[in-house]
């Protein structure tokens, strides 16, 4: 195909057929118990240099608990894909653990804004669409898939993207590359201990951050029977041959909200906030990360059960998604 003109910006591409074969020999097929703590799950699989993804975003149904303990655990230069980003990317800026990131969106703020402009970190545009069809791509084995998405938008001069001459129309098209992630973490409502899970309301591309990275961390708010994936498997979002580690993390995406069960703590947002615009980011790291060993212990000790109990009640829509 006769390209036409193409991106700027850096992208992580591995051969497909190696990916695949990867898989077939590292994945398992057997039900086996796969909880852990979430200490244990991100020593196992997070290390640093690691191509790391996830689905949906800080607001709603985001890994916050397992972002946290990436950061606890003191990683560094990661390759970030955030396909809706507000405060994680910045928690991860500050704490030094990102180096790259992916963006479809991101809410930037002075912190991320310094980081990038200082060049330390590097950034390359995409959109949500697009980076869910390169993770598409990636879960399907195949090298890049197409899209008219980016045609026509400045995104394209600074994304990886390729625009070839379409044979058998020939009109432009836009080549996105496919994406395998070394490790994908997704929030899910409901999961078993294999590892089957289940995502209610709205969400980006849980399945499909699934199926193309090599190693998955579920956390969870729920653990369920698995008679109960037996009985109703059309609410499995993501199946367990795709996961290696299952977290229970109840209010797992705190301070964001997860639908039907509860609502985002705006207070916390906004104390978030105040401190970012005062470059005192290292004082919420030290309260909520540092100064505490779990995402449990943070919750009892900087959280406290009366605002959790006010977060469910401002839920409210509670049997809608089960």
């Amino acid at each position: 195909m006769e390209t036409l003109h193409e991106g700027v910006g850096e992208f992580r591409f591995t051969d497909p057929d190696a990916v695949r074969a990867w898989m077939r020999d590292h994945k398992r097929r057997e039900f086996v118990d796969k909880t852990l703590s979430d200490a244990e799950a991100v020593r196992r699989s997070v290390a640093d240099g690691d191509y790391v993804s996830f689905d949906f975003s800080s607001f709603t149904r985001g890994p916050l608990a397992l972002i946290r303990e990436i950061i606890r655990q003191g990683r560094r230069d990661l390759w970030y894909c955030a396909k809706f980003t507000l405060m994680e990317s910045t928690l991860l800026a500050a704490a030094g653990a990102v180096s790259r990131i992916d963006v479809g969106f991101m809410g930037l703020g002075d912190t991320l804004n310094r980081a990038v402009e200082e060049g330390k970190i590097k950034v390359t545009e995409w959109t949500n669409g697009t980076l869910t069809l390169r993770h598409m791509a990636g879960g399907m084995g195949v090298p890049f898939l197409p899209t008219r998405a980016l045609l026509g938008t400045d995104t394209l001069k600074y994304s990886g993207a390729k625009v070839v001459r379409d044979p058998f129309g020939g009109k432009p098209i836009a080549l996105v590359p496919a994406v395998t992630p070394d490790v994908g973490l997704i929030h899910v409502h409901q999961a078993d201990v294999y590892g089957n899970a289940r995502c209610f309301g709205p969400g980006v591309s849980p399945l499909e951050t699934a199926a193309a990275s090599r190693k998955v961390i579920i956390s969870t708010d729920e653990i369920i029977d698995h008679d109960d994936i037996r009985k109703d498997p059309s609410k499995t979002t993501i199946p367990y041959y795709m996961v290696d580690a299952v977290v229970y993390a109840p209010f797992g995406a705190y301070p964001g909200g997860l639908p039907g069960v509860y609502e985002m703590d705006f207070e916390h947002f906004a104390e978030y906030n105040t401190l970012e615009r005062q470059g005192q980011l290292k004082s919420y790291l030290d309260k909520y990360v540092y100064s505490v060993g779990s995402h449990l212990e943070m919750l009892e000790k900087r959280v406290g059960l009366a605002r959790l109990n006010d977060l469910r009640r401002r839920a409210t829509i509670k049997e809608g998604y089960r």
